[in-house]
C-alpha cells in the first residue's frame, strides 16, 4: 500500500492548473507510462528531466546584439505598426522598440492586435528575449520567446535567464511544459532521507527534493554534466530503487516456491550405461546439483 505522503505525486497531471483535455493528451503521449490507457501523473512530469539549457543573459544594448543569435534586451516600446492586407495573406504586425543605441522590430504573424497592445503598450519598458534576424535592412525579432514588464526597480525575476530545455512532442511548447513542471515541483513533499548521512556528505549530494529542483531549475550548464552532484544523486537513487525492487521480487518468489520434484533415476541410469564413455567427475557433480535443485524448490532462489 502506497504511503499517504506520496499521494500528491501520483495525482493525475490534469489536476495541475492549465492542463485541459488538449494539454493532457499531449502529456500522456510524452510522459505517461507505456501501457494502454495510462495517464500522465505528477511523478512522471518530475522525472521528465531537461536535456539542456538556454542562457538568456542580458545583452547590454541593441547595438551589441548579433544577427542569428539569442538576445535579451531592455527596451522602450515606441510604435505599433499594424500589418495591412497583402496578396494571399495579411502582412505581419510589427512593434518598434528601441534603446539609447538603436531600434528593432518585433514581428508577429497572424497576431491579435488587441492582445499585443496590452502586452506592449506604447511608452512602456519591456524585457524581450528571442533570436534576432535581419529583413530588408531592419533588425527584427520574430515572435519573441519572452516579453516581461520592467518595474521601477528593473525587476527581471519573471524572465528565466537560464531556461531548461525539455524533450517535447508536437503541439507542446517548452514554455508551457516548464510552467506545468514548476507546479509539479510544488507538489513534491518533504521526504525523509534514505541515504546514509556520512555517505551523502562525503559526495556533497543534495536531498532528493533538492536534486530534482536543481535539475529543473539549473544554475549553469554544468548542472547537466554526468558528474554534477544533483545528477549523481538521482542516478544513485535509481540504482538503489532497482536493487530494492529485485529484493522484493526475490522475497515473493521464495514465498511462492514451486513443488519438489524427485525421481528414482532409472531412466538416467539406463542412458548413462549406454554411453560409449564414462562421465567425468564434473559432469557427475552437475547432475547431482540439478537433482538437488529439483528436490528443493527454494534452492534456486537463494
Amino acid at each position: 500500500m502506497r504511503p499517504s505522503l506520496l499521494a500528491p505525486l501520483f495525482a493525475p497531471a490534469r489536476s495541475l492548473k492549465g492542463v485541459g483535455p488538449r494539454i493532457e493528451a499531449l502529456l500522456n503521449k510524452l510522459v505517461a507510462p507505456r501501457h494502454q490507457s495510462a495517464h500522465a501523473r505528477v511523478i512522471d512530469l518530475l522525472w521528465h528531466l531537461p536535456q539542456g539549457v538556454i542562457d538568456r543573459a542580458l545583452t547590454p544594448r541593441i547595438a551589441d546584439a548579433r544577427i542569428g543569435e539569442l538576445a535579451t534586451l531592455e527596451v522602450t516600446v515606441s510604435e505599433h505598426r499594424p500589418g495591412g492586407p497583402r496578396r494571399g495573406a495579411r502582412a505581419p504586425y510589427r512593434v518598434l522598440v528601441e534603446d539609447e543605441s538603436g531600434a528593432l522590430e518585433l514581428v508577429y504573424f497572424n497576431a491579435d492586435p488587441a492582445y499585443l497592445k496590452r502586452l506592449l503598450p506604447e511608452g512602456s519598458r519591456r524585457l524581450i528575449s528571442g533570436k534576432l534576424e535581419s529583413y530588408d535592412g531592419w533588425l527584427q525579432m520574430p515572435h519573441p520567446d519572452h516579453v516581461v514588464a520592467v518595474d521601477a526597480a528593473g525587476d527581471v525575476a519573471k524572465l528565466p535567464l537560464l531556461e531548461p530545455i525539455y524533450p517535447l512532442t508536437a503541439g507542446l511548447t517548452n514554455t508551457t511544459l516548464r510552467k506545468i513542471i514548476a507546479q509539479a515541483l510544488q507538489r513534491l513533499p518533504a521526504l525523509p532521507e534514505w541515504i546514509d548521512a556520512p555517505w551523502r556528505e562525503r559526495n556533497a549530494w543534495p536531498s532528493f527534493g533538492g536534486a530534482l529542483n536543481r535539475m529543473h531549475s539549473p544554475e549553469s550548464g554544468g548542472d547537466f554534466e554526468l558528474s554534477a552532484p544533483a545528477r549523481l544523486r538521482l542516478a544513485y537513487d535509481e540504482l538503489l530503487a532497482n536493487q530494492l525492487a529485485l529484493a522484493v521480487i526475490r522475497q515473493r518468489l521464495r514465498r511462492s516456491a514451486g513443488r519438489s520434484l524427485e525421481a528414482p533415476g532409472k531412466l538416467r541410469q539406463a542412458i548413462v550405461t549406454r554411453l560409449p564413455f564414462k562421465l567425468t567427475g564434473a559432469q557427475g557433480r552437475a547432475l547431482a546439483e540439478i537433482d538437488a535443485d529439483l528436490a528443493d524448490p527454494h534452492r534456486m532462489l537463494r
